[in-house]
């Protein structure tokens, strides 16, 4: 025991800088937590917009399709891209009937929608 407060009375000065530096990377850890940027899961779980739902609840309810997520790209106002991703996508009939729904309900060229099988 005594050894133990002859090394700490002698080495002081390192165990107060050792001590302060760790507080230091402690609080930068926590605040930098706060200023991170969402991750892809958070993007994802985030609400989607008014049109992905309305478009998602057509194609719910179109014959074969399925269950069915949707995401919209847009960029100044314009949309630049549509991902289907549907359990009916399998079906040439069903991503025939997706791809001519969704290029009439968005008026778009059809180029810009890629229709993906849903994993089950």
């Amino acid at each position: 025991m005594q050894k133990t407060l002859d090394w700490v009375k002698e080495n002081k000065k390192i165990i107060i800088a050792v001590t302060i530096i760790v507080i230091i990377l402690v609080i930068l850890y926590f605040i930098n937590q706060g200023n991170q940027s969402p991750t892809a899961a958070t993007v994802y779980t985030q609400e989607k917009s008014n049109t992905e739902q309305k478009l998602m609840g057509i194609l719910t309810n179109m014959d074969g399709v399925g269950a069915t997520d949707v995401m919209i790209n847009e960029s100044d106002g314009e949309i630049t891209g549509v991902v289907i991703v549907c359990q009916g996508a399998d079906s040439i009939m069903t991503r025939s009937n997706i791809l001519n729904a969704v290029s009439t309900a968005l008026n778009i060229d059809k180029k810009i929608i890629a229709i993906y099988s849903m994993e089950i």
